[in-house]
């Protein structure tokens, strides 16, 4: 996935195919989505970040037509979301977090039936659901029930239907929670293709290995976007909590010597090291310090103890931190 993200950098037309602002929903006295501002280019990959509850679904459910907002303004693909919703939603395809379609149906039913929703006819409908059962490669199970599909078949076929009718823009709910390794990543290749092709594509997930291949990124935390950019700018965020890698034969040691220090303010375990992440306003290098001269009087050997390179899970947990500190009275 590496390999595809870095042939597409750079490569992206500036002219958005959404475009929101002022994006706002309420329920009653609860906004679950406040005033946020979204642009999205043709071909770009715009991933959306947050915990559960933080307002993306509620946000893709505006964008993409099927819920109206409260307040703020909305254009895909040119359109004018708000006013004109249902001719906007015919150039644009989105793919739920839940399967959407007929479990009692075929591959090939449910495709014909969505090939009929969208108005698709002759030559060119039959060109479409050919292309959708090769390219998304279900080919082979085509007369497979929908509901004996694995997983990772049924999140294909959700986004063959959701292609049918060439959209410029698609949005992506969570699209690959819950499916094996192997099949995320054969997605997210489904999903780099389909950018290079000019698609606008707008995709939540909680999987930082996924986020990282985005385009640009935005955390979003209580209905607000908090923070965004490129992967790259995001990591070479200052963190107000810094962050050691500690390497140790003997990390449960380490663990049980650190744990009760004030500067420190998380012990993180990996594989054959920690990382230990302090405290804002800790002094790195007095705290590498310390904890060499502590692990020296206990006969404890750390042949590896320096600061660590961030990785986007640390700045998504400080930015998340810092916005929950300011908006504490």
């Amino acid at each position: 996935m590496a390999r595809l993200h870095a042939e597409r950098s750079g490569g992206l037309d500036d002219a958005p195919v959404i475009a929101a602002r002022g994006l706002t929903r309420r329920f009653g006295d609860f906004t679950a989505v406040d005033a946020i501002d979204v642009s999205i280019g043709k071909g770009e990959v715009f991933g959306l970040l947050g915990a559960n509850g933080a307002g993306k679904t509620t946000a893709i459910r505006m964008l993409c037509g099927t819920l109206p907002p409260s307040a703020g303004e909305i254009r895909v693909a040119g359109i004018d979301m708000v006013r004109y919703a249902r001719r906007a939603r015919g150039r644009i395809g989105y793919v739920a977090q839940r399967f959407a379609l007929y479990d009692d149906l075929s591959v090939a039913e449910n495709l014909e039936l969505q090939a009929g929703l969208y108005g698709l006819r002759g030559a060119h409908r039959l060109a479409r659901l050919r292309w959708a059962l090769a390219h998304l490669e279900l080919t082979q199970q085509a007369a497979v029930r929908a509901e004996t599909l694995p997983l990772g078949f049924k999140r294909r076929l959700a986004l063959a239907a959701a292609l049918l009718h060439e959209p410029e823009v698609l949005f992506l709910d969570e699209p690959t929670s819950g499916v094996d390794p192997l099949a995320r990543q054969h997605f997210w290749e489904l999903i780099y293709g389909l950018a290079e092709t000019g698609i606008g594509i707008l995709v939540t997930t909680h999987y930082m290995d996924e986020a990282i291949f985005c385009d640009r990124l935005a955390f979003m935390h209580e209905g607000r976007i908090i923070e965004q950019g490129t992967p790259q700018e995001l990591l070479q965020r200052p963190l107000a909590t810094p962050i050691l890698e500690l390497h140790s034969a003997e990390c449960a040691d380490c663990m049980q010597l650190l744990e009760a220090w004030n500067e420190i303010r998380e012990i993180i375990p990996h594989a054959g090291h920690l990382r230990v992440r302090l405290n804002a306003g800790a002094d790195t290098q007095t705290v590498m310090r310390k904890i060499r001269e502590a692990a020296a009087q206990r006969s404890v050997a750390i042949p590896l103890l320096e600061p660590a390179t961030p990785e986007l899970e640390d700045v998504f947990v400080a930015v998340l931190e810092e916005a929950a500190a300011r908006g504490r009275p």
